[in-house]
This record gives C-alpha cells, sequence and structure tokens, in this order.
C-alpha cells in the first residue's frame, strides 16, 4: 500500500555540529556529536529558502535558475530542555545550580533528528546544520481549567560547507532507519 498521508511529530533529537577547517586547504569537514533527546515536541514548521529565478530568452523563459538556501521556521515544544541552554546556546550552570546566560554565549549550530508518523509506518528526517534562536520568555496566569504553555525557537537551517547537505530522510523499510537515533545518520 502507497503511503498517502503524514501526521504525529515525535522522537525530536540533536546533537552539536563542530565544524573543522583543514589547514592546508581550507576544506570544511562537519562532525557530530551525542545525539540527544529533546522530548515534548508540539509543532514543527519550516519554510524552504531560496528562489527560482526565470532567465528569458528568446522572447520566453529560456531556463530558471533554482537556488537552496536551506529552510526557515519554528519548533514549538512542551519545554525547551535544560541541556539545549547547555550545550547549543553555551549557557553554564554554577554550583548552586542556576544556568546563565552572558550576551558574549556563542550558539552552536546543530544537527536536528525528527520523525512524523505516515499511515503505514514513519519517515525520519535529519536536517543537519540549524541554527536556533534564544527562545523568548513568556507565561501566563492558570484560569479555571489549566492549559500547558509552550515554548518555541526560531530556525534557520542552511546547507553544510562541506557538501552542501541540507537534509535527509527514510521511511520505515530503510536500511537506516532502525538506528537513525542513534548517531547522525551519514548522508
Amino acid at each position: 500500500m502507497a503511503k498517502k498521508v503524514k501526521f504525529g511529530l515525535r522522537n525530536v533529537h540533536y546533537a552539536v555540529v563542530t565544524e573543522t577547517a583543514d589547514p592546508s586547504t581550507g576544506e570544511i569537514t562537519s562532525t557530530y556529536g551525542t545525539v540527544k533527546a529533546w522530548p515534548g515536541a508540539v509543532s514543527w514548521t519550516l519554510d524552504a529558502a531560496g528562489e527560482d529565478t526565470p532567465f528569458y530568452a528568446d522572447d520566453s523563459v529560456y531556463e530558471t535558475l533554482s537556488s537552496n538556501t536551506g529552510y526557515t521556521g519554528t519548533l514549538e515544544t512542551a519545554l525547551i530542555p535544560e541541556d539545549v541552554y547547555l550545550n547549543v546556546f553555551n549557557q553554564t550552570k554554577n554550583a548552586d545550580g542556576l544556568v546563565i546566560e552572558k550576551a558574549s554565549d556563542s550558539k552552536k549550530y546543530i544537527a536536528i533528528m525528527t520523525e512524523f508518523q505516515l499511515d503505514e509506518s514513519g519517515r525520519r528526517y535529519c536536517f543537519y546544520r540549524c541554527m536556533l534562536t534564544r527562545p523568548s520568555v513568556n507565561g501566563a496566569t492558570t484560569e479555571a481549567s489549566a492549559t500547558p504553555q509552550t515554548e518555541t525557537v526560531n530556525l534557520t537551517i542552511s546547507p553544510r560547507p562541506d557538501d552542501e547537505v541540507v537534509r535527509t530522510f527514510c521511511d520505515k523499510d530503510a536500511a537506516a532507519y532502525s538506528g537513525f537515533f542513534l548517531e547522525v545518520p551519514t548522508p
């Protein structure tokens, strides 16, 4: 049976990216740290970045030039895990348990992996070079019925500098599916 519909977001994971330049050639190699779970996924919205530009010749569209600069969008979660603040936003935690944000903190690129349910199985995605914005801080009082509050980060996903890979995905019948969240899949 053909896969026809997509629903259900789950299994969000991330891994910190290290980009190393070869001193003699300047070529960049991307490597990935330990894959960590990011529980509580609520929604994931990405819009393609780049454009199609028509080139006119002979009184018509002669060629359409395309650019793929990745995606922009949002990830909404129940709560952003503390380890994201420490590992991605590069904030620190002191002996008293305070997570400290400084103006000089430098954010890190991460790979984000996730899964959508299909009508028969799942489809797993890996986006290889993601930069997150710091989330807004907000809250509201509890009224007659409790309504969970969520947290959202904006994402900018760009091609890897070493091979221009933006994302990969696989369905349940692919060999890469079973170990997908154990380490960042090799494109």
